[in-house]
């Protein structure tokens, strides 16, 4: 494989400039080679505002290119099935937003293709990237908080989406809470065995018009009789929030629930926490660092971390919510 593979960018969307962002910013780890998106307008005014010289308005450009090593799916959510299954087809390794689709026939067959082809999958569940949650998740796996008895995790964003994405993203337990679906079931190591799920439209607006819900509750149980619940709303008064607590037999870690403060980890023996300086993205380093994981994965051929199983198991939880 390429060790500076040629990577394109399909979508150019706000979620899309964040990763063309990282793709022009490592040169020493690919070349990016395209950007593809159907609509001209936007399409060449982020040609202009970011000097590219190669872009088009046609998908097959890339899928038709044998020169072409991996592509990175930042379209919207009805197209990510159909790219990845193109994507297996030509050989070339894909990165995905979130969801791979928004059921599991539509997810299984491209999984199915991606495993036909033997290339690369990997889905944007970008908290696994953030330092406060992987340094969370390698204290769970090492055993300091015990046996783990509870989670406790929350997301809320400042303001609704307008109508017309809320038409096309599948609802908020697809959209919005497959994130906390992903990070529970990383954290915990396993898939919970029950999963209860209430909501309500408080907003009204296009979240009503959507025949949506903004606000959410989840709760969940494992196997071993643990528990996790979930909250989310699409309107927080104080700007976006991220937070999540771990509950061990020897300790609990509270991640993300302070900007400076990102993890705290309590113990018998008294509380340690880490800062870190503010920044108005909570997750601006964890979205290049998934993206960089993903051109290691293809340059070197090697598994991703996280996969298109990853991606369908936490779908899966969001359609039995």
């Amino acid at each position: 494989m390429n060790a500076r593979p040629r990577v394109c960018l399909i979508g150019c969307g706000r979620i899309g400039q964040v990763h063309l962002r990282t793709l022009i910013a490592h040169p020493e780890r690919c070349e990016f080679a395209m950007l593809v998106d159907s609509n001209a307008a936007a399409l060449g005014t982020i040609a202009a505002d970011y000097r590219l010289e190669t872009v088009s308005t046609d998908v097959s450009a890339i899928f038709d290119d044998p020169t072409i090593d991996a592509v990175i799916i930042a379209s919207s959510t009805e197209t990510h099935a159909r790219y990845i299954e193109e994507a297996a087809r030509t050989g070339k390794g894909a990165f995905t937003e979130k969801p791979i689709a928004l059921d599991l026939e539509s997810t299984d067959r491209a999984l199915a293709a991606v495993h036909r082809a033997g290339t690369r999958l990997q889905v944007g569940f970008q908290r696994r990237f953030d330092s406060g949650y992987a340094k969370a998740h390698l204290a769970i796996l090492a055993g300091d908080l015990g046996e783990i008895e509870m989670i406790r995790d929350a997301m809320r964003d400042p303001a609704p989406p307008p109508l017309a994405y809320l038409e096309r993203s599948g609802g908020l337990f697809r959209d919005m809470t497959i994130h906390n679906f992903d990070c529970v079931r990383w954290l915990k190591g396993e898939d919970p065995v029950e999963v209860f799920a209430i909501g309500s439209a408080l907003t009204g607006g296009d979240v009503a018009a959507a025949n949506d819900i903004d606000t959410g509750i989840v709760t969940m149980r494992f196997a071993d009789g643990s528990l996790a619940s979930i909250e989310n709303s699409r309107r927080s008064g104080f700007g976006y929030d991220v937070r999540t607590e771990v509950f061990g037999s020897k300790g609990a870690m509270h991640i993300g629930d302070s900007r400076q403060t990102p993890v705290r980890h309590l113990t018998a023996s008294g509380v340690r926490e880490d800062h870190q300086y503010f920044f108005l993205e909570r997750f601006k380093d964890a979205y290049e660092a998934e993206i960089l994981s993903f051109l290691r994965a293809v340059a070197s051929d090697a598994e991703v971390e996280v996969t298109g199983a990853d991606g369908r198991a936490a779908l899966r939880l969001a359609i039995m919510a």
